[in-house]
């Protein structure tokens, strides 16, 4: 499947979005519903949601595993959610990300690939999964993701196979 022509902001650098259908090379994008702020208290409704809970492990674990998804060939690592970039750059920085957290605040990416979502006090966030696209098209997809911190792994796995 074709990925659609979209351009989405990185957290690196805001005013030059990055369109995905035209990144070369094998790309990993993590989709996750959103971090919450260092001060934030997480109120006890999001815990009943089925995969709600662990995007900052997971952001980590892709980070700490970054150069083994490099020896296996991944050129471009996202981590998407539907939050606006200057919350998106807030935990980049606190959890020193080497790698762009991608805003689809306007549901565009979520919606032109039909990804699944849920509704949580008025926002739609993307449930957790990743996706594998190469040259514009999606080869692998994961999903669901649990536990949020063991995605990387599952990837890695589906990379040292393809070698």
């Amino acid at each position: 499947m074709a990925v659609p022509s979209i351009r989405l902001p990185p957290t690196s650098a805001p005013e030059t979005p990055v369109n995905i259908s035209q990144l070369q090379g094998l790309s990993i994008i993590f989709c996750y519903p959103r971090t919450g702020a260092p001060d934030e208290v997480v109120p006890p409704e999001w815990d009943a949601i089925p995969g709600a809970r662990g995007c900052t492990p997971q952001a980590c674990s892709f980070r700490d595993n970054l150069p083994d998804l490099k020896k296996f060939g991944v050129a471009n690592l996202f981590g998407l959610s539907t939050q606006g970039t200057a919350y998106q750059q807030e935990v980049h920085d606190r959890v020193h990300l080497p790698y762009d957290l991608l805003s689809d605040e306007k549901l565009e990416f979520m919606q032109g690939l039909n990804l699944p979502y849920f509704e949580y006090k008025g926002n739609k966030l993307i449930k957790r999964l990743s996706i594998a696209i190469e040259d514009g098209k999606i080869v692998k997809y994961w999903y669901p993701v649990f536990p949020p911190d063991s995605n990387v792994h599952e990837v890695l796995k589906w990379l040292k196979e393809r070698k």
